[in-house]
């Protein structure tokens, strides 16, 4: 089995001083932004499994443009990572899909609920768990199950947290010692990490943005590691994430099929994989989708395993996900159908 490293000499080469602009005419991106309210944007494009383009537009502060390096805070496309990275030690052969995670976390809100004795990796990958996103939600504030695992599909953050837990207590190493030297390191994803800290660069970071793109909210530099959320990198850096998974992430085959087949069956053309959106019989192909949303936060990543394209696109804004639209129809060959499905 190739290594992680074997796949980034192999599938990442980038050569992005040769690449061509994505926009002759940057005035039609920068319309875009305007009306959608965005003060930054970051587009990656992978073409035939290689990052090929990655680009920043606007400003950071009034009159400075933002830079090619900016860091943006992604949100849930944290969770892909986290993805990954557990999938990395199950085809090492150190972590089981379907191994009670019990056997090395239990939280404490459901100790007395034997459904804990029931929860995987794959629940928690393919959202079933039976968890809402947040505890924070309940009237108790404590984590409870509203399904058994493994019945109902409901998107949660809490259920990635349950695995970092697991993962952490079984490994005696943090979540982002682990991502360091399965993911980081490997793919040279220097600018990336999972909480604010010393290293984070200020001057770089596009700060989080109302639906006017006007104003900045209130400093939310999140300084705890979450499995879920609040991811800080590049464009490039979570580009040559992107293409990796998109030329297999070293998985053997039958691991990746596994990850990117039905695991919920939801509705005829969208499922959940184990981490990622399916969205089915996409000319022809099945993409494989991760949005993240939180407030100044809008990005997405999109991902084409049998055309081998694929499209990141960062933002600072509430309305970001206007202008990804646009970028979606504009930049993938199947960005419009895939466009006119979310409408629907």
């Amino acid at each position: 089995m190739r290594t992680v490293l074997a796949y980034t000499l192999l599938c990442l080469a980038i050569d992005l001083s040769a690449q061509t602009r994505l926009f002759d005419d940057e005035a039609k991106i920068a319309a875009w932004m305007k009306e959608a309210n965005v003060p930054a944007a970051g587009v990656g494009i992978i073409r035939d499994g290689k990052l090929t383009q990655v680009e920043v537009y606007g400003h950071l502060q009034q009159g400075e443009r933002a830079p090619y390096d900016t860091l943006f805070n992604v949100a849930s496309l944290t969770k892909p990572v986290v993805t990954m990275l557990t999938l990395k030690l199950v085809a090492d052969g150190k972590w089981q899909l379907d191994e009670p995670l019990a056997r090395d976390w239990v939280d404490p809100d459901v100790a007395a609920d034997p459904r804990h004795l029931k929860l995987t990796t794959r629940h928690v990958l393919n959202h079933t768990t039976g968890f809402k996103n947040w505890r924070f939600m309940e009237e108790s504030e404590k984590l409870t199950f509203h399904a058994d695992p493994g019945t109902t599909m409901q998107y949660s953050g809490e259920g990635f947290e349950y695995l970092r837990r697991a993962l952490e207590r079984r490994f005696k190493k943090t979540l982002p010692e682990l991502a360091q030297s399965l993911i980081f390191d490997p793919l040279k994803m220097h600018d990336t990490q999972f909480a604010w800290d010393a290293r984070t660069d200020e001057s770089r970071f596009a700060r989080w943005h109302d639906g006017e793109g006007k104003h900045a909210y209130p400093e939310h530099r999140k300084t705890t590691v979450n499995a879920a959320d609040d991811l800080i990198t590049t464009v490039e850096d979570y580009g040559r994430f992107a293409a990796w998974v998109l030329s297999g992430a070293g998985l053997p085959p039958a691991l990746f099929q596994e990850m990117t087949k039905d695991q919920s069956g939801v509705k005829e053309n969208f499922a959940m994989g184990l981490g990622w959106e399916l969205h089915r019989n996409v000319g022809g192909e099945t993409v494989l989708i991760h949005g993240g949303a939180d407030r100044g936060v809008a990005a997405v990543v999109m991902l084409l395993p049998k055309s081998k394209q694929g499209l990141i696109v960062m933002t600072n804004a509430d309305n970001g996900y206007r202008l990804y639209e646009k970028l979606v129809t504009e930049l993938l060959d199947a960005g419009s159908e895939l466009m006119s499905r979310a409408r629907k």
